[in-house]
This record gives structure tokens, sequence and C-alpha cells, in this order.
């Protein structure tokens, strides 16, 4: 019976967050995802585009929370294009859609922002690239304030929130550089290191029409690098810093990959495995599997936080499914001895 009363008053401190509290508080953030190298766009709009391929199609799906209250469920699609236009220099045309709903009330958010990224060669002799990517495009915000239960409802008023819109949408927009490179003479040994500003242009965001509340703009910086362990394994190892307003975040973390077939350089599949950790809130263990050209990642979030006695421990899972293909064409970065990748 006391576990019983400890979810409730969990469920019920949520959805009162989701429904009731003013907006600055529940703009204060961006959602985040585990398996944030899966994510590109969504991490820096430079990061597009720096692939094995010609074109990649990425979704990751999320839900937290399920153990106390309506799962925050959350899921990322992005497409990218990478083309040749002068010289070793590439450019990459990509899309970023995302979506997320949470709460008894719906508490939804959806993304529509296409993206554009320059590589410029750096050497004639590995690739290496310095990389300025730009996204942008519509947002919108709502909730079904039909699922709102307030004392007033029981008195036939409503939900008492006469100045509650059910929704707002607003245009927002992204800023990042990137440079990645080749690592001595192996072009399967690569680093990218990369900054954004998201939220640059502090779009207002209140479901009150208030004019002072504003997406705080957020920062993140990212640092990945793959080293070859041995003909038939490799090791890579993600980074990220993001300080969003008064809030930070920091994950690090690497997968182990082997390859297994006959060949090393054209192995039947791969597996990963490993962790991340997501510093004073969750360890995070990983499992990857690769057979070209897809790629499949699942995850789970162990919560270490203080949190933990409420959840139980139970953080949220994440699954992603990536595909990377090539043109059949003359001019496809399969052909090419330079070209951005990862």
């Amino acid at each position: 019976m006391k576990n019983f009363y400890q979810r409730a008053l969990a469920a019920a401190l949520l959805v009162t967050a989701c429904c009731l509290v003013p907006a600055s508080c529940l703009l204060a953030q961006d959602i985040h995802f585990s398996q944030f190298f899966e994510a590109p766009l969504y991490r820096n709009p430079a990061l597009a585009g720096i692939v094995h391929g010609d074109y990649r199609i990425q979704t990751v799906y999320r839900s937290q929370w399920n153990s106390i209250t309506d799962a925050y469920k959350t899921t990322s699609i992005n497409a990218e294009y990478k083309l040749p236009i002068k010289g070793d220099d590439f450019l990459t045309l990509a899309l970023q859609v995302f979506n997320d709903k949470a709460g008894t009330t719906n508490l939804s958010t959806t993304h529509l922002l296409p993206a554009v990224n320059y590589h410029k060669s750096l050497s004639s002799e590995k690739s290496m690239y310095l990389s300025v990517g730009f996204m942008g495009g519509y947002v919108q915000r709502r909730i079904d304030r039909s699922k709102i239960t307030t004392n007033t409802t029981y008195d036939g008023g409503g939900d008492g929130e006469d100045a509650l819109n059910s929704q707002f949408s607003y245009m927002d927009g992204s800023a990042g550089i990137s440079f990645n490179s080749q690592l001595a003479d192996n072009p399967e040994n690569n680093l990218v290191l990369g900054v954004a500003l998201h939220h640059f242009i502090r779009p207002k965001a209140s479901f009150y029409n208030n004019a002072s509340v504003v997406v705080n703009p957020k920062w993140v910086f990212s640092a990945d690098v793959k080293f070859g362990l041995s003909e038939y394994s490799y090791l890579t190892i993600h980074n990220d810093y993001v300080q969003q307003g008064s809030y930070s975040e920091k994950l690090t973390g690497a997968l182990f990959t082997q390859k297994i077939g006959a060949y090393s350089d054209e192995p039947d599949f791969t597996v990963g495995a490993g962790g991340f950790l997501r510093w004073n809130d969750a360890f995070i263990p990983t499992f990857q599997l690769n057979y070209k050209p897809f790629a499949l990642s699942m995850s789970y979030d162990v919560n270490v936080s203080g949190l933990s006695k409420t959840s139980y421990g139970q953080g949220g899972y994440e699954m992603s499914l990536t595909y990377i293909g090539f043109m059949d064409r003359d001019n496809s970065s399969a052909n090419a001895v330079l070209c951005p990748r990862f």
C-alpha cells in the first residue's frame, strides 16, 4: 500500500508539472536521448552527412518513466542526402522530424526542421573537413484540456484556466560547426569534434501568450573518436556536454564492436556492446547490431539519481534503426577518395 501511495503521489506531481505550472518551467530544457549519437541533427546540424554513404535515414524511439505515470514517448526521424559540389567539397541536405508526448494531458511537441550542411575539404591527402550547418523550421506544442481535472472541474467551471491555450507554435533555428578527420593512414580511424547553438533566435513559447517566456538557447559540445583495436574489432567513443539555461548535462561512453565474417573489410555483420553515463542521472548499457545496410541499437537507462527511490531504478528504454546507402551514380561517395565520414 505504501508503494501505491508513493507512485500515486509521483504521478500527481508530474501531471501537475505538465499541466499547470508556468510555461517557463516546462520549456527550461529540451528532451534528451541516451543514444544521442543516433540523432546527429538534433545534436548538431553540422554533423549531417558525416557518414560512409550517400544517404542516411535514422529513427530513434524512447519511452521513459513507465513506472510512475503515463510515459514520456519520444520519436526522432532524420534523413540526410550528401552530394559532391566542387572538387572534394560536399553539400548535405537533411530533414529532422521530432515528436514528444507525455502525461495524462498528452502534452506534445512536434518539430519539422529542414537542414543544410556544407563540408569544406582541408586536405588533398586525407579526408579532413570543416563543416558548417544550419537547421530551422516549425515547432508546435499542444495539450488536451479535456483531460485536465481541477477543483473547478467539479464545480462545473471547466479547468479554471481561462487564459490557457490548448496549443501554440513558433519558428526555431540552430547552427553548428564541426571538424572531422581521418586519423593517421587508416581511413577507418576517425575523429569528429563539434559545437552547436540551438534556439539562437530565443523563440517565444507559452501556453498563456506570455511574451517574456522564451526557449533558452542550448549549447552542445561533442567529441567522437573511432579507432581500430585489431583487424576485426574497433572502439567508438562518444561524448556530449549540453548547457541550456541553468541546466547542464554530461554524457560519455563507448561501444566495442566485433566484425563477424571471413573478410574484415566486408564483414557479414558486426556486433557492438558498451555503456554510457549521463552524469548524476543514469547508467545506460547499450547493444548494437549492424547488418548492412541496417544498424539496430538498443539501450536502457538505469536510474542512479535521487529519483531512483521513486522510479525503483527504472528509467527509460530506447531503440534506434539506421539505414545507410549509396546512390547508383558516377559521383557517388563510394567512389570518392576523400569524403566526410565517420
